[in-house]
């Protein structure tokens, strides 16, 4: 159903469909190569290094579809949206490998064969989507699972389910004790004393506990013949972080937290993010530094007020720290630490400001907190005192954000947009909770993948 990599969770379906329709761009390039070549073909591909540049040209494709959603699962099911999305990767790809091929003259394929290639690249991918549009509707290949509980974890299962169907899971329904509190679309099939004849007459793989108040509610035995017998038991809790990449903030439990998995971070983490987000914020640093000067010009022209802007936020543990960012906004609006979070078209932007802040450029000057040691490049994003005061007392658990040293880039920013009600922020906690317990080298890495995928898009910021 899904396959843990990068300490982060993805759907298997969607992996082998990647894999697949790889094969499927491979395959469309060397057909094009015997369609122009014939019997020199064969040549061509073992001898004179055919094979290694339809690679190159695969994982351009790939990574363009990637880049441009098509594994996103609001697209995966959406004929016209991947069709739209497939021109745009036919154009994006074949931009970036005539930028290849001018730089590498020897890794081209031949204008023709190339041409012909990504005309064929749309039959071949097509077919693995409706391939994967046939096993999503199969009811022969999914598992059919029942909940066991009420509440919001069982409510928001229950849309997730719906929702993903590239998970492979088909809810026939719910079981409760409490039929009244259950607010979701699923069907109630009964109390819990009725679930071992459910399982086996329904022919269920999977029970999904997701009951609020365990303690002397849980039919225990019941759970263990089904499991021994019929079908897999799974806390509610790890099937929600596995298919959300994030954690039920309304219906944590403090014993989870305490006895799951993850939440502790070694020191030789700790010392690899020092390490690396030290080399990497120098690198940037000096990469940065022209385009850093023509930025601090353009704000000084376009608006009065200091170039950096300076603003004390909640670090590691609680402790404060000057945050700088290039000034986007009017001065005289921007001061103080309790200003009002910017919203969508805020009148407070300067022109200059709404282009920085669209490109993230603004954030720039964070390297030099990254340099003292006030941030990692992955982490939490920190916000003003007062801010995280109210917050921490509006949603429960909300101080463990303050475990780990904040960072310029995090799991909440690369998953979610803007922050700006406490409805936002309690998601941008779940986000939060699951990188900061599945924390991690890989996870980094990903992360900053991302990263890259929404700087160049330029999503997500006000």
């Amino acid at each position: 159903m899904f396959v843990r990599i990068f300490n982060a969770y993805f759907s298997t379906r969607t992996l082998l469909l990647m894999v697949f329709e790889a094969f499927g761009i491979a395959m469309a390039f060397t057909v094009s190569c015997f369609v122009w070549l014939g019997q020199d073909a064969d040549l061509f591909l073992n001898y004179e290094g055919g094979l290694a540049k339809i690679a190159l040209i695969t994982c351009v494709f790939v990574l363009c579809m990637y880049y441009l959603d098509l594994y996103d699962s609001l697209v995966l099911t959406n004929r016209r949206e991947i069709v739209i999305r497939l021109m745009l990767v036919a154009g994006f790809s074949t931009l970036l490998m005539a930028i290849l091929y001018s730089r590498y003259p020897n890794a081209r394929l031949g204008l023709k064969t190339f041409t012909l290639g990504v005309v064929f690249v749309f039959p071949f991918v097509l077919f693995w989507r409706e391939l994967f549009f046939w096993l999503s509707r199969s009811k022969r290949l999914v598992e059919r699972a029942i909940l066991l509980g009420e509440g919001p974890l069982a409510d928001e299962l229950v849309e997730l389910i719906k929702n993903r169907p590239e998970f492979g899971l088909d809810l026939v329904g719910c079981v409760s004790a409490f039929p009244a509190q259950l607010e979701g679309n699923a069907r109630y099939l009964g109390t819990p004393d009725r679930l071992p004849d459910l399982v086996r007459k329904q022919g269920v793989h999977r029970v999904i506990v997701t009951m609020p108040d365990r303690r002397g509610k849980l039919p225990v035995q019941e759970l263990l013949s089904i499991k021994s017998q019929y079908a897999r038991v799974q806390d509610g809790t790890e099937l929600y972080e596995a298919m959300s990449g994030k954690l039920p903030v309304a219906s944590l439990r403090l014993s989870w937290l305490l006895f799951s998995p993850g939440f502790h971070v070694s020191q030789k983490l700790l010392l690899y993010k020092r390490l690396v987000s030290l080399a990497f914020a120098l690198m940037l640093l000096i990469l940065a530094s022209p385009v850093m000067l023509l930025v601090a010009l353009a704000i000084r022209l376009d608006s009065p007020g200091p170039i950096i802007f300076r603003q004390k936020r909640v670090g590691k543990l609680g402790t404060i720290f000057t945050l700088y960012k290039f000034r986007s906004m009017f001065n005289v609006c921007e001061a103080g630490d309790n200003h009002r979070p910017a919203m969508a078209n805020d009148d407070r932007v300067t022109r200059v400001g709404r282009w920085l802040r669209r490109t993230r450029l603004d954030e720039l000057p964070q390297l030099y907190n990254i340099l003292r040691g006030d941030m990692y490049f992955v982490g939490p994003r920190p916000f003003v005192p007062s801010q995280e005061e109210e917050l921490a007392k509006a949603i429960p658990f909300y101080s463990q954000r303050w475990s780990v040293k904040p960072g310029a880039t995090g799991w909440a920013q690369v998953n979610r947009g803007y922050n700006a009600t406490v409805e936002d922020n309690i998601e941008k906690l779940a986000y939060d909770l699951f990188y900061i317990k599945n924390m991690s080298v890989t996870l980094d890495l990903f992360i900053l993948f991302k990263t890259i995928k929404i700087l160049i898009l330029s999503r997500g910021g006000r």
